[in-house]
């Protein structure tokens, strides 16, 4: 029987909290992909889907038509998604002209792995739970639905997990229509509501999910993230994400300006960079470079080729070009900025630190030679040129994840901040930090950092010198560096980042 699959996006998921504040619920991260692209990708290639989209809609369009171009999926604006009026039964009523056959109705917080079903009458997806409280539940005999329950309800077989296939496909709009016409405000209702109109009439095979994912809340969607997990390591940010594919890699930002600037970066990278494919507004994709992190593989042979490398294929060095003002405001205006943020909360004054007096940060950046630091020395750039955005395999290279601009230029950066963000690595490395073994307490501040990537900080600091380079600079921008990332993480790492970042400097400066 020949159907077509109905995914809701329209809602705006206000049991995830801040987690949604930026994007919508379907292009929530489980593992390595969106919550979408587990639905999708649970059934047959050749399905054909339906998806309401309201709630940031055009970041969910502009996703599918980079992730699946070749899937036929039909788009459903929904233009009440949010207060009066609103809810999943009026969001599927949207989708009416675009369902006039079979199909099967998929909540966009639900994951099913590998969820195959023969459709070839009603039917509704139960599955064991531990707690049920916050799901609809199915009364069921002989495999068939009696009915469906609201929430709370305390006796019951199953949960219901908002997955259904509706045969009947004119009975269910003629039911949906007819309660939604005797009362337009009601915002709980939703397919439930219609199928238990419609089991007077016809029947609903029960189905039972051997495995149920639930994406819909806030401690739901962290368990269902540990069963997901992943070996990408990144340091989480509300307004920005990546998507990794067999093939290819999407990034995610909500700042378009951002987003298009990493697309003609990438352009200009050509060569250094894997190959961009698309781009829209908010998404970037580019092929899947092959290999691993040199995080994970960084021994001193491979970083002294790493740096080697990059010095012949990534940084052409420009020394007559005057970057000045560019250094000024990327190192000054925006610590000042960042420093502001940070201090919203917490005052800004002379601490002990490890058992030395460190002046406020204010005073701290007033001891900056301005001049000495912005006399950068102006190169093509990476911008973020960790061992978590270099891609190793038989010692070939690859660089991801590349900055948008050096304040505000695109052409050229200072490659003394490569270094700087290169030096920070070695010592504040992603896995030690997800992994929490650093203390952010002024008594006691520090981080673990193992033996390889300390002889690696030696290795770099032997390379700037032998290259007439100034290593002081790439030391004060490792602690601007750290000063900067403060204020856009969450307690305690925010507090590490800013009293490390506060005592190497002043350490640097004396």
């Amino acid at each position: 029987m020949r159907h077509k699959v109905l995914i809701t996006t329209s809602g705006i998921g206000s049991r995830l909290g801040d987690v949604t504040s930026f994007t919508n619920k379907s292009l929530v991260s489980i593992g390595n992909k969106p919550v979408i692209s587990h639905i999708i990708e649970s059934y047959p290639k050749d399905t054909n889907f339906v998806v309401t989209i309201g709630y940031f809609g055009t970041y969910v369009k502009q996703f599918l038509e980079l992730a699946y171009p070749d899937k036929k999926i039909e788009y459903v604006k929904v233009d009440n998604y949010s207060g009066p009026g609103s809810s999943l039964g009026y969001s599927l009523l949207q989708a009416k002209e675009y369902l006039q056959c079979p199909f099967i109705y998929h909540a966009t917080d639900t994951i099913l792995p590998e969820f195959k079903v023969e459709f070839t009458d009603n039917f509704c997806v139960g599955c064991h739970k531990e707690d049920s409280s916050q799901y609809a539940t199915l009364i069921t005999k002989n495999n068939i639905i009696n009915k469906i329950k609201p929430k709370g309800e305390l006796n019951f077989d199953y949960p219901y997990v908002g997955v259904s296939g509706i045969k009947d496909f004119e009975l269910f709009w003629r039911e949906l229509e007819d309660i939604y016409n005797k009362d337009p405000n009601n915002s709980n209702l939703s397919d439930v509501h219609v199928i238990n109109n419609m089991l007077s009439d016809v029947y609903f095979k029960f189905i039972e999910a051997e495995q149920w994912f639930d994406t819909g809340n806030t401690t739901e969607l962290f368990k269902t993230n540990s069963y997901f997990k992943t070996d990408l390591s990144v340091l989480d940010k509300k307004d920005e994400s990546v998507f990794i594919f067999d093939e290819f890699v999407i990034k995610f930002f909500t700042d378009s300006v951002i987003n298009k600037n990493r697309a003609l970066r990438g352009q200009q990278l050509s060569g250094v960079v894997p190959d961009l494919l698309d781009y829209t507004d908010n998404f970037y994709k580019y092929v899947k470079a092959e290999g691993n992190t040199l995080a994970r593989t960084v021994n001193e042979p491979l970083f002294n080729s790493l740096l080697q490398w990059s010095l012949e294929n990534l940084w052409d060095i420009d020394r007559e070009k005057d970057i000045k003002d560019i250094c000024f405001n990327f190192y000054f205006n925006k610590t000042k900025k960042r420093v502001n943020d940070y201090l919203k909360s917490e005052p800004d004054k002379e601490q002990l630190i490890n058992g030395i007096n460190v002046p406020p940060v204010t005073e701290l950046l007033e001891l900056i030679d301005i001049d000495w630091l912005c006399d950068g020395l102006a190169s093509t750039f990476h911008g973020d040129f960790i061992l978590d955005n270099i891609i190793e395999k038989d010692g070939k290279f690859s660089l991801i994840d590349w900055r948008q601009d050096f304040g505000g230029n695109l052409d050229a950066g200072d490659i003394y901040y490569d270094l700087a963000k290169l030096n920070h690595n070695l010592t504040v490395n992603h896995d030690i930090v997800h992994n929490k073994q650093f203390n952010h307490l002024p008594e006691d501040c520090f981080i673990l950092c193992n033996s390889t990537l300390i002889r690696c900080k030696k290795i770099l600091k032997d390379f700037i010198l032998k290259n007439n380079l100034d290593y002081k600079k790439v030391d004060v921008l490792t602690s601007l560096i750290w000063i900067n990332m403060a204020p856009l993480h969450s307690y305690p790492f925010r507090d590490f980042l800013f009293n490390f970042g506060k005592l190497n400097l002043y350490n640097s400066l004396k």
